[in-house]
């Protein structure tokens, strides 16, 4: 049984056990913390466990060391040529001094969106309308570098400022569609033009390429028939002169030189002549024969035998 004293004792060391073990921080990979030592700062806590002095220490600021991004409303701006439009940012930016972010100024993100609405009216008053809607890589750049140098007592980095929307009057919104639409008509009846142009030409260079084809066949066909001939002719004079040459080898008598002769005498007989020129000595009808009917060629279309 413990004694009231005793009693005490133990209800103080339990409870200066549970003060000391919440004042134990476990500081993460992506995280400051910003402590202060009665009112002054002390130091920045890094990753790892940490423990904080009670009633002496105290946590200020706790700062997230990722990128962070920042989309500001739509600010009112006006141009060199006294245009006024909406054109919202964003910014990314992190923090690289968490004791300047936490003592530098009371609210720095709203400290950020005043310096880049002003920033933004500076750069576009400078810029007429055509400037600002095809200059957007320009007002990024400079809005970034000079928010850069305003936030870096803070302890911040912007690392990129984009132009989100540009966003002119609805007079000029409805202008700008007119010209774009004129413009790509202006471009569809150029591409058609082109699109014709280029079927006419290649039908025309069909045609040429089908007449040349075609006069080439016909020359080649016509070759080909005349080698045809020629060829069929030589093989003929040279059957009738191996034909001659058998008859004179084989030493013919008069009877078979009267036959050969009446052969011949038939063959023309049977062809388109009108008259035929026979010679009395039938032996020497084999050497008439050619004479006979170059004559026949000659003379009135009626057959008449002599």
């Amino acid at each position: 049984m413990l004694s009231p004293i005793g009693l005490t004792l133990l209800i103080v060391g339990g409870i200066l056990l549970l003060i000391a073990a919440a004042s134990f921080r476990l500081v993460t990979q992506t995280k400051k913390y910003v402590v202060e030592r009665l009112g002054g700062y002390y130091t920045t806590w890094g990753v790892g466990i940490h423990f904080l002095v009670p009633i002496l220490d105290r946590v200020v600021s706790v700062v997230s060391l990722k990128e962070q991004v920042k989309d500001f409303d739509p600010q009112p701006v006006i141009t060199k040529d006294n245009v006024t439009m909406q054109i919202d940012t964003v910014v990314f930016f992190s923090i690289t001094d968490p004791k300047a972010y936490t003592y530098g100024t009371e609210n720095p993100m709203l400290a950020i969106e005043k310096i880049s609405a002003t920033t933004l009216r500076n750069i576009i008053g400078d810029l007429d309308l055509d400037q600002t809607l095809t200059s957007r890589d320009l007002i990024n750049t400079q809005m970034r570098r000079i928010l850069d140098e305003a936030t870096d007592p803070w302890g911040i980095k912007v690392n990129r400022v984009e132009v989100k929307n540009i966003l002119p009057p609805k007079d000029i919104r409805d202008s700008m569609e007119k010209q774009m639409r004129a413009e790509r008509e202006r471009r569809q009846t150029i591409l058609i033009a082109e699109g014709q142009k280029r079927a006419e030409i290649l039908k025309a260079e069909g045609e040429a390429e089908a007449v040349i084809l075609r006069a080439n066949a016909v020359k080649e066909q016509k070759i080909r028939e005349a080698e045809g001939e020629a060829e069929a002719i030589y093989k003929l004079k040279e059957a009738e002169a191996l034909g001659i040459k058998l008859i004179k080898d084989s030493m013919p008598d008069e009877a078979v030189l009267k036959i050969k002769g009446y052969e011949a005498l038939a063959k023309v007989a049977d062809g388109q002549s009108t008259k035929i020129v026979v010679p009395t000595n039938v032996t020497d009808l084999a050497s008439s024969i050619m004479m006979a009917a170059e004559i026949a060629k000659s003379d009135k279309p009626k057959k008449e035998v002599k």
